[in-house]
């Protein structure tokens, strides 16, 4: 890993529990995202990678230990006050709004900032990554394909200038040559700097854009490091890896 990309902590988080009633389906979780990182959570299905990234956010409520955000607690913090701070994601299931156009989900994206020539420069950067929805920007968002709108929802939180990109599973139910493409823009923004922590199912395309790793199993960290030295690790190769 370059020494010169990890700096300033982002995001620390230190024995995190949460839990669904009586099932507990984050115990202990620690996980360290520095500035200008790309992270990324592997782990099998129901591992906990996804409530991890929703209590991040506060979009599930967390019971033991504790995450920062540059060094300040986000116990209690709204979701949107965590956007206003820097903190966007990208959800499983993309969530975009489907009875808006997609140029009016982009500008949902860059609500809170008041730059308008900069928007717009952003908006046709992301029209530069993804073709597909300049060629589209006035047709409703939930007539767009998967891949469509998981390039919509990417593009929407960029919008939003995030200093901690939050993407949780890109790459499900796409098809080779859209995974390809979402992970060449995510490849791209961090090769600018972009601070980026991912979950994502593709354990091998997860480790091989990636800094560092963790591997989340039955809700703990099984496994942490170097992603290019797990990339290689028989245990990793074994559970994730397919061979």
């Amino acid at each position: 890993m370059d020494g010169t990309k990890a700096k300033n902590s982002v995001l620390k988080i230190r024995g995190l529990q949460v839990a669904y009633g009586g099932i507990h389906a984050v115990k202990g979780v620690d996980i360290d995202v520095k500035q200008g990182e790309l992270v990324a959570i592997i782990g099998a299905n129901g591992a906990g990678k996804t409530t991890t990234m929703r209590a991040i956010t506060n979009l599930k409520d967390w019971g033991g230990g504790s995450i920062e955000f540059f060094g300040e607690s986000t116990k209690g913090v709204p979701p949107h006050e965590l956007l206003r701070a820097g903190l966007a994601m990208v959800p499983e299931g993309r969530g975009i709004f489907a009875r808006m156009t997609i140029l009016e989900n982009l500008q949902m994206g860059a609500y809170l900032r008041k730059d308008a020539e900069q928007i717009q420069l952003d908006t046709e950067r992301m029209f530069g990554f993804f073709p597909r929805l300049k060629e589209r920007a006035t047709q409703l968002a939930g007539t767009l394909s998967g891949g469509e709108q998981q390039m919509l929802a990417m593009s929407r939180a960029l919008l939003s200038r995030p200093k901690l990109l939050l993407l949780d599973e890109p790459s499900m139910g796409l098809s080779p040559i859209m995974v390809e493409k979402i992970f060449e823009v995510v490849r791209t923004i961090s090769a600018e700097g972009m601070t980026v922590l991912l979950v994502e199912q593709n354990a091998r395309l997860a480790l091989q854009a990636a800094d560092r790793g963790y591997v989340i199993d039955s809700g703990s960290v099984s496994m942490s490091g170097d992603a290019n030295i797990m990339l290689d690790d028989p245990k990793v190769r074994a559970a994730y890896l397919g061979e």
